[in-house]
């Protein structure tokens, strides 16, 4: 989905051959209408008969990299420099090949090449150039500016150099002069519609997603045949479910959905180039159901990228839950996908399927990686953490634990608190099983240094995390977890100290958890009844360790402060009698 974005905008410009002058508009046409099957049929065709045309090579290696096939599309431009030396759009096609590839340098080197020498009227390669930086994986729009504005200098009757600068500028962030731009355009061509899809882009970028539906359904009902109306509102749709309330979410996404597919039904594109661009959109939309669907087509279609085994993969960890052939495909589409064509969200899958299946290292390398790839549209930090939250919920809690240490080893992180007191609590539910005797087991001192060491390593990390916790100055994170973390940090302790197993040399080690404990207890909001239990616990937990150590007065003082809010606490009231 990406790469068609990235060159969506090149393909609306350019000058008409004065021999296939016909033919190459019907391609154009189809082209702006995105229907690029029959495009591409077209230009084939011209190239066929017309192989000295530069201008049909430079439009057929478009079509190649909107369907992601970046070599075809280098073969079509070098066709087209061989055939055509004097056309210097292919050398602009080989600068948009090394930038997608990520070699600015080699991109410039091209670009310089293609506008050197250019005639007084002569401006199609810098409109293309500027476009490319414009639309590339990691936009220059000061470079794509100053392309552009030469291109104008030469030609101030072409609306879609004003559409490119409306574009640039608005990338930057300047929306006056992005909507000034497209203002322009649409005076000089009042039939086309990018400028007015630009204008009510504008309002998207700003998140005034309601604007935006409400221009595009508007353009859509004026021009119902406009097919990418509908991709735009399907993309706009879904930016727009992301910030609804949890109730609604759903059913905007499915109104992306169901744009989306609006938009196929009009392309009348149903090649493998075509499914492929569909399961882009559902893995950035999220939509994995329907996206299993397509991905078992894809798998049984010839000449399907490679780019399958991501969709493989998500539906395997999202949808199956199968986590071994999550990290099975995810290799494989690492193994088998250039480096430049991976996206940030296949670090995070592959991370987290890697995690799931037991490679630690691996997987937290990944996940480091998706966190410092993400670009501004991806929020993948969020991600994590609450895929986190779900398996959590799910019972998944050794999973859990696994992908909240990526944010709870990292201070700057949102979720770094949140993520070391669900470590904490997933490791102090997993030591104390550890520490606990099985039925039917004597216990005695002996398989109490068993147990311990065997849960130690477990327990540690908890106490570590709720130690980060407890640290903190933050109010918000102290009435959140506090009390929460004073008490189990205090259990954790408990189960290392060995009271169960050996009573007569208990360390104390959660004396001063507990003690914390009943200091904050009152300034929390948690409910009356999770208060008295964790008062009761820490009082009678305090109570008896005193009372082995022969402190009976503050023994007594516990059982007292147990008593005065659970007066039935038969251990309080037992050792009170003999106190």
């Amino acid at each position: 989905m990406t790469r068609s974005k990235l060159f969506l905008s090149l393909l609306l410009a350019g000058a008409v051959g004065s021999v296939s002058a016909q033919s190459l508009k019907d391609a154009k046409a189809a082209i702006a209408e995105e229907r690029y099957d029959e495009a591409k049929g077209m230009l084939q065709r011209l190239v066929e008969k017309k192989a000295k045309d530069g201008e049909n090579w430079f439009y057929l290696g478009q079509i190649h990299l909107i369907n992601d096939k970046v070599d075809s599309a280098a073969y079509a431009f070098n066709q087209g420099v061989t055939n055509a030396p004097k056309e210097k759009l292919n050398n602009v096609g080989l600068g948009i090949v090394d930038l997608m590839k990520g070699d600015k340098v080699a991109a410039e080197t091209k670009f310089s090449t293609a506008v050197s020498d250019l005639g007084r009227r002569e401006y199609l390669p810098l409109l293309y150039v500027g476009q490319a930086y414009v639309k590339a994986p990691e936009p220059d729009y000061t470079k794509a500016i100053e392309y552009l504005t030469q291109a104008k200098a030469k030609n101030q009757k072409d609306p879609d150099i004003l559409i490119a600068l409306g574009d640039a500028y608005a990338g930057m962030g300047e929306s006056s002069q992005a909507f000034v731009s497209y203002r322009d355009a649409e005076y000089l061509d009042e039939s086309l519609l990018a400028p007015k899809i630009g204008q009510a882009l504008i309002s998207r970028r700003a998140q005034a997603y309601d604007v935006v539906i409400e221009s595009l359904t508007k353009l859509s009902g004026e021009n119902p045949d406009y097919a990418p109306l509908y991709r735009e509102l399907a993309e706009t749709y879904y930016l727009s479910s992301l910030k609804a309330p949890e109730d609604s979410y759903r059913e905007i996404n499915q109104k992306a959905l169901e744009f989306y597919q609006k938009y196929l039904s009009l392309t009348g594109d149903a090649t493998v180039e075509a499914k492929t661009r569909y399961a882009d959109f559902l893995v950035y939309s999220g939509n994995y159901e329907e996206l299993k669907t397509v991905a078992q087509e894809l798998a049984n279609m010839p000449g399907v990228d490679a780019k399958v085994y991501r969709y493989l993969g998500y539906i395997a960890y999202n949808q199956d839950k199968d986590y071994a052939k999550a990290a099975e495909h995810m290799n494989t589409l690492f193994s088998k996908v250039e480096q430049e064509r991976l996206i940030p969200r296949d670090y995070l899958y592959a991370g987290l399927a890697n995690l799931s299946v037991g490679d630690a290292e691996k997987g937290e390398a990944l996940l480091k990686q998706a966190i410092e790839n993400q670009t501004e549209e991806d929020n993948l930090e969020t991600e994590i953490a609450e895929t986190a939250f779900a398996k959590y919920q799910d019972g998944e809690v050794e999973e859990a634990v696994k992908i909240f240490r990526i944010p709870a080893v990292n201070p700057e992180s949102d979720y770094y608190f949140d993520a070391n007191y669900f470590v904490g609590l997933g490791q102090y539910t997993k030591g104390s099983r550890l520490v606990s005797p099985a039925e039917g087991e004597e216990i005695t001192p002996e398989l109490g240094v068993q147990k311990i060491a065997a849960a130690k390593p477990v327990l540690d990390e908890a106490i570590k995390s709720f130690a980060t916790v407890i640290a903190t100055e933050k109010e918000d994170v102290k009435k959140k977890y506090l009390v929460n973390s004073l008490y189990y940090k205090g259990l954790s302790e408990l189960a290392l100290d060995g009271v169960m197993y050996d009573p007569e040399n208990a360390k104390g080690l959660f004396v001063d958890s507990f003690t914390q404990l009943l200091q904050s207890v009152q300034n929390t909001e948690l409910p009356e009844t999770t208060v008295n239990s964790y008062i009761v616990d820490a009082n009678n937990y305090l109570g008896y360790y005193f009372y082995l150590k022969g402190e009976t007065e503050k023994a007594k003082g516990h059982f007292q402060e147990t008593i005065k809010v659970s007066p039935d606490d038969e251990f309080a009231g037992q050792f009170v009698d003999q106190l």
